[in-house]
């Protein structure tokens, strides 16, 4: 199994208004490992949210290349991009996108109810990602019921349930008080350790960063800097390294 999961090499990315030109990514140049926690980080408007949505497929770049897990984004067409996002991503945004009407448990089985999985099979998964994040007693309780952390544990099991080899998270903690940005940050750490997926999460905050293994910094839709964090120190003295820019 190839150690880089993530290889974007190149890549731009213009939004065009009609009326002008924002050059959003000017040619950026990332490798992520396999099991590696990144975050990345940069003022408002550097381009923190738009590499993540190049990287994980949900726009489209306007020229170099991004491959995941060896398959390169740019050919496959809009159908089957959902379908490899669906089995191989999960993605925690700030503000937590759960549907009101449903309960935490049928919010987690909706992927997987709409990727086909039987009903029975759904809930069971969806069960054991509610454990995992420590809200099985609140499974039958609906967004408006739980508490900021506890729609953001949902969230964070939602991504989870189709085993992804990457999870993308923009300001997952962006909205949440310190004591429950800790909370979730504990758990997202917790989580990749024991399981072994990829963590790319866009923060502001460089309490959050300092807990990755490597942040990435951001300035004018360029890479600029990145350093190893004590924790990522740790992991390539423990010979799981680190990826590079």
């Amino acid at each position: 199994m190839k150690e880089t999961i993530i290889e974007a090499t190149d890549i731009h990315k213009i939004y065009d208004t009609g009326t002008v030109k924002v050059h959003a990514l000017r040619g950026v140049d990332l490798n992520i490992r396999r099991g590696e926690m990144v975050a990345i980080m940069g003022p408002s408007g550097c381009g923190k949210t738009t590499l993540l949505n190049c990287l994980s497929g949900l726009d489209d770049i306007d020229s170099g290349s991004v491959l995941i897990d060896g398959v390169d984004l740019s050919t496959l067409g809009d159908v089957k991009r959902t379908e490899f996002r669906a089995r191989r991503m999960g993605f925690v945004f700030q503000l937590y996108n759960l549907l009101p009407v449903l309960s935490a448990i049928e919010n987690v089985e909706l992927p997987l109810l709409v990727s086909g999985k039987t009903a029975r099979e759904a809930r069971a998964r969806a069960e054991s990602a509610l454990e995992q994040v420590h809200l099985s007693e609140w499974a039958r309780h609906r967004p408006a019921e739980l508490s900021g952390g506890q729609r953001q544990r949902v969230t964070i099991a939602r991504a989870l349930v189709n085993e992804p080899a990457i999870v993308w998270g923009d300001e997952p903690t962006g909205d949440l008080d310190s004591a429950n940005a800790t909370e979730i940050l504990d758990l997202m750490v917790d989580l990749k350790e024991r399981s072994g997926q990829t963590f790319v999460l866009v923060t502001h905050d460089p309490n959050i960063a300092n807990r990755t293994d490597r942040i990435i910094y951001m300035t004018d839709g360029l890479i600029v800097d990145e350093k190893l964090t004590e924790r990522g120190q740790r992991r390539g003295r423990a010979g799981t390294g680190s990826g590079g820019v």
